[in-house]
Parts: structure tokens; C-alpha cells; sequence
């Protein structure tokens, strides 16, 4: 690993490469497709994925019934504060949960975890698709988002840790990335659903019927999350080294015993993690902040939390159909349209930007989806201003076209990164927690977003966009100066950045090169 600081604009910037050395035997780039065992591997991945997907149905889902007459029907008409809380009771949710989803991670493991989210997501899915008519109509409908909320924190606190953990560290950085990225897959699938049910269907059947297709996708996951393998240094934490030395050996090394790279990544995870285990005994939550290295990682972490949620893409996920109205786009179907067009374009982009996510970096990719972000928004503002005094067709023509600029450098970076660079940077002792705050203050984040919005919007119209411009001001300026690199390095080195040399992985290195002799020892032998 090389490690190139510069102290220009007052950034520690670190360019990392993969080089083949003696400590970390995993020489020349190795395409998956061409090992058996990690296309097995990669394809059963899939199923993790769904966990971002159905929390991407949820988020385009309430923009696609808000269109449909018999939803507003059914729910009398909710405008303001009654909306915006059928929009944050997920975000509630998850913030019930939060302090016990690191425990279930950590305690029963990644697969168990992903399992009980899933269940409680279905269950949830069916209460809303089914709440009871009369006055417990609006009580049965928000239980069932709220349960909902806590299922998809869960399932979503341990999946994205099980592809990080198990994932080849050539790969990581594209997998891990891919996983938020088919957050827009869900969305696309909810946005089109609603245009087919609101063009075929008639009754409630138009709303419930998209609704209760949520169960759809955690239900897949949950048959088929028990055929993944445990994460190795779940299994290693949990004193089930063989069973941690297998996974690697099978997945990493093709299931050939002697591959050095197998031994070698099972002795560093080995070492850090009883490294990291003495240096953080009894510690608990208090270990977030207990070094310098860990209030910069928490600090980054809550940064890109809030970030991810609060940069005026918000607005678009939940309450399009309420921005459309102010540039006189009212038609039901029109509206459909440009949400699910809107949703293909998104995925497209992250998509991309997932492939490209090691060659380019991270830092580079958040500043673009910044300053890009920034700028179309501006113009967004501005020509919703011009539509306001003069009703200009033409303006509003504009402003559909900037949500769409603006949704395309967000994916560059939005929603992609939020989880992957969070567990990149996080240490296993504090990775289940560290993600946990992630989640915190991105349901805090939400919860801003699902209430306030339909408020600043149905009160200063246009002129709210400006408290979402000088959010992504501060934004751009926090990732120039302060966020890391972190393409290259495995993500027990990862560490170093943080902690110097002298953290758990610099010393694991040195023990885990001299078990790569042993077996290059033996091999020769």
C-alpha cells in the first residue's frame, strides 16, 4: 500500500494503490467471472441487494399513490403536517430500532439480522395495504409504515455489512457501492407499478395493489439470505475461526487450500480484530469517540448522512407530484411519467458510477455530485421564481429538465456511496455501530424531509429552495476539506489512515505477513 500525503488545501489527501507485495500476496487483478466460486458468491449477492431496493420502492411509492384520486379518496385529501407525517413515520421507525440493531448484527450475526428486517417489512407492507376503513384508518396505516421503517433499518444495518465483509477486497469497492445504487431499481419498479395500476386499474385496488407489493422483495430475501455464507469476521469474532477460514478459502482463494491470499486475509482479519477486541474491551458505544481517529470517522459519517438526504433530493423522492403542481404540471398521468422516467435515469447514472468507483475514488465523486448538484439546483430555483411571476410554460419546461440534471451528478455519488464509504472507514469493533449512527442521522435527515417539505413548500413555494442551496454550499465545502480516500486498501488497512501506523491493522500486517511465509514455507516444502 502506498501512501502519498499531500498538505495542500489543508487536506490530508491519500492516493492509495493496490501494489503486489510480500504482506498481501493478492498479486495481478482478478476478474470474478473467471472463478467459479465468486460467481457463485457474486450471484447470490443479489439477494442482499434487495434490501436498498425495498427501501427504494418506499421512497418513490408515496410520490406514485399521491397521483392516484383514490388514495387522496381513501385518505381524505392529506396536505401539510397530515402528509408529511404519513411521509417520516418510516423514518420513526428506524429510529426506534437503531439502538438494537448493532446488537442484532453483532449478536446473531448479518444473515439472522437481514432475516428479522425482512420479516417485520412484510408485515408492515400488509398493514398498509390493508388498514381499516373508519376512524382507526389513519392509526392502522401508520403503524404499518412505522413497522415498516424498523424492518428496512434493520435488514438495511446488516446487509450492506455481510457484501463489505464477504466481498473480495478487489471487488469491494464496486459491490459494496452497487448495493445503495439499487435503491433507484426500487423506486423504478414502485413508479411504474403506480402508472400501470393508475391507467389499468379503478377502486382501491389502484393503491393497494402497488402497496402490497412491498412484501415482494423482502420476501425473496428472506428464503434466500440462508444461502449466503456468514461473514468471516462475524464467524472470527465468534471464536468460529474454521468456519471463517473455509468462507475465505472457498471464496477467495477458488477453494484451493494452500492460496496464499486465502491464509494471508484470514491471519490480518484474524489479528486486527483480537487487536481491536483488547484495545476496545468494555468500551460500548463510548468506542465511537473514544480516539481521534474515531470522532473523524463519526464525524464523516454524520456528515454524509445528512448529506445524503438533505441536499434537496429529498423534495424530488416524496413530494414530486406536490412540485410539479407549483410549475402547473397537474395531470395525473404526465406526472407519472416524468417519476418514472426520472427513476431510470437515477439508476442509469449510479449504476455507472458504481463501475467506476476504484478508478476514479470517492472524494472525486462526492465533489462532482456536489458542485454539480449545486449548480442545477441554483438554476431549478431560479426558474421556478420565473414561473411564479409570469406562469412562462417555458419555466417551468426548465425546471423539469434541472430535477433531472440534478438527479444525474446526485447519483455520481447519492445514494451509492452513503453506505459503502460508512462501512469502509469504520473498523469491525465499531462497524455495526457506526453504521447504526449512519442510519440515525439519516432517518433524522428523512424525518426533515418528509415533514418539513410539504410544509415550506405549501407556505414559501420557490423561495424554500433556498435553505436546501446553502446546505449544498456547506456541503461542497466539507467534502473538499475534510473527507478521505479510500479506494485500494483492504478495509482492515483502511485503518491506517485514520489511526497511523500504529493502529490494530499496522500491527496485524506484520503478523499476518510472517503467517503468508509459513505457508509459502510449506508450499515450497
Amino acid at each position: 500500500m502506498e501512501l502519498k500525503q499531500s498538505e495542500s488545501h489543508g487536506v490530508d489527501h491519500v492516493d492509495i494503490t493496490l501494489e503486489p507485495r510480500l504482506d498481501a500476496p493478492e498479486g495481478s487483478p482478478l476478474p470474478w467471472y473467471k472463478q467459479h466460486e465468486l460467481r457463485k458468491l457474486y450471484f447470490m449477492m443479489v439477494f442482499l441487494f434487495l434490501g436498498s431496493t425495498t427501501l427504494g420502492y418506499d421512497g418513490s411509492l408515496l410520490n406514485g399513490l399521491q397521483t392516484m384520486q383514490s388514495w387522496q379518496s381513501y385518505f381524505d385529501h392529506p396536505t401539510g403536517s397530515r402528509l408529511g407525517i404519513f411521509g417520516a413515520m418510516p423514518g420513526f421507525g428506524g429510529l426506534f430500532v437503531l439502538l438494537f440493531a448493532p446488537y442484532i448484527a453483532d449478536g446473531l450475526g448479518r444473515k439472522t439480522g437481514t432475516a428479522i428486517g425482512c420479516v417485520l417489512v412484510v408485515a408492515g407492507a400488509l398493514l398498509q395495504a390493508f388498514p381499516k376503513e373508519g376512524a382507526g384508518r389513519d392509526a392502522m396505516y401508520l403503524i404499518g409504515r412505522f413497522i415498516m421503517g424498523a424492518g428496512s433499518n434493520i435488514s438495511n444495518g446488516t446487509c450492506p455489512l455481510l457484501i463489505t465483509e464477504v466481498a473480495h477486497p478487489q471487488h469491494r469497492g464496486k459491490v459494496t457501492t452497487l448495493y445503495n445504487t439499487l435503491w433507484y431499481l426500487g423506486s423504478i419498479i414502485a413508479a411504474w407499478t403506480c402508472f400501470g395500476t393508475l391507467t389499468q386499474q379503478h377502486g382501491d385496488i389502484q393503491w393497494r395493489l402497488p402497496t402490497g407489493l412491498q412484501c415482494m422483495m423482502p420476501g425473496i430475501q428472506l428464503l434466500a439470505v440462508w444461502f449466503l455464507p456468514e461473514s468471516p469476521r462475524w464467524l472470527i469474532s465468534k471464536g468460529k475461526e474454521e468456519q471463517a477460514k473455509r468462507v475465505l478459502i472457498k471464496y477467495h482463494g477458488n477453494g484451493d487450500e494452500t492460496d496464499a491470499f486465502a491464509h494471508w486475509e484470514f491471519a490480518e482479519i484474524s489479528s486486527t480484530l483480537k487487536l481491536e477486541k483488547e484495545a476496545a474491551a468494555n468500551s460500548g458505544w463510548m468506542e465511537l469517540v473514544r480516539t481521534p481517529g474515531n470522532r473523524k470517522r463519526c464525524a464523516l459519517i454524520i456528515a454524509t448522512a445528512i448529506f445524503s438526504q438533505c441536499s434537496g433530493n429529498g423534495l424530488v423522492s416524496y413530494y414530486l407530484s406536490v412540485i410539479l403542481n407549483t410549475i402547473g404540471i397537474k395531470d395525473s398521468i404526465t406526472q407519472s411519467y416524468i417519476n418514472g422516467g426520472l427513476t431510470i435515469w437515477s439508476w442509469l447514472v449510479s449504476l455507472t458510477a458504481a463501475f467506476f468507483v476504484d478508478r476514479i475514488g470517492r472524494r472525486v465523486l462526492f465533489l462532482f455530485a456536489g458542485i454539480g448538484m449545486l449548480l442545477s439546483f441554483s438554476v431549478w430555483t431560479a426558474c421556478s421564481a420565473v414561473y411564479a411571476q409570469t406562469e412562462s410554460s417555458s419555466a417551468g419546461i426548465a425546471v423539469v429538465a434541472m430535477i433531472f440534471v440534478f438527479y444525474g451528478v446526485a447519483g455520481a455519488a447519492w445514494p451509492g456511496l452513503t453506505v459503502s464509504y460508512t462501512v469502509e472507514i469504520l473498523p469491525y469493533n465499531i462497524r455495526a455501530k457506526g453504521l447504526t449512527l449512519c442510519f440515525c442521522f439519516t432517518a433524522l435527515s428523512g424525518v426533515f424531509n418528509q415533514w418539513v417539505n410539504p410544509l415550506g413548500i405549501e407556505q414559501l413555494e420557490w423561495r424554500f429552495y433556498f435553505v436546501y442551496i446553502a446546505i449544498l454550499v456547506i456541503e461542497v465545502l466539507v467534502i473538499y476539506f475534510f473527507f478521505v480516500e479510500t479506494r485500494g486498501p483492504t478495509l482492515e488497512e483502511i485503518a491506517v489512515l485514520f489511526d497511523g501506523k500504529d493502529s490494530a491493522a499496522g500491527v496485524a500486517r506484520h503478523e499476518a505477513q510472517a503467517q503468508t511465509e509459513k505457508v509459502e514455507k510449506r508450499e515450497s516444502a
